[in-house]
């Protein structure tokens, strides 16, 4: 299995800006609702959550734009499982036209499973453990994406 398409969506008016670009926070949201469509692949959706009283969080992200996104462009989100524990889920959002290979943008994400009474961290259901692995085994020849574990910093002086 290749990367997993986890959303499309056309690219709106309200979402464009001044120079007739993507405006940063789209970008954004697009990759969220790629998440909640991950969510519910995993057996997160909002039943779930309101039968089990767990959630996902995001605990950190990074996103990189790479390539201008226009009005009315038609864009699809691939999403990789880089790796997962007990209670949290690394995974790598990449943007692109629809059917296309080039990566508009990247979005890394570190997710954390949280039982909302607390909220407090809580381990996967064996469930969602097993799909997650699923999914895992199935982009296992997958290579890393390029935009992962980067830091934002300014090079040294010379």
């Amino acid at each position: 299995m290749p990367t997993l398409t986890t959303y499309q969506t056309k690219i709106i008016p309200d979402w464009v800006d001044y120079n007739g670009h993507l405006r940063d926070a789209f970008y954004l949201l697009i990759f969220s609702y790629a998440t909640d469509a991950l969510m519910d692949r995993l057996g997160m959706d909002s039943n779930n959550r309101e039968a089990s009283g767990n959630s996902l969080f995001t605990l950190e992200l990074h996103l990189n734009y790479l390539h201008e996104v226009k009005l009315d462009a038609d864009v699809e989100v691939h999403t990789q499982i880089i790796g997962h524990d007990r209670k949290r889920l690394h995974l790598y959002h990449s943007l692109h036209l629809v059917g296309g290979d080039k990566e508009l943008a990247g979005n890394e994400q570190m997710l954390l499973h949280v039982d909302l009474t607390g909220p407090r961290s809580a381990p996967f259901s064996e469930e969602t453990l097993s799909k997650l692995q699923a999914i895992v085994a199935e982009q296992a020849d997958l290579p890393a994406p390029a935009f992962i574990g980067r830091v934002i910093a300014l090079p040294p002086e010379k």
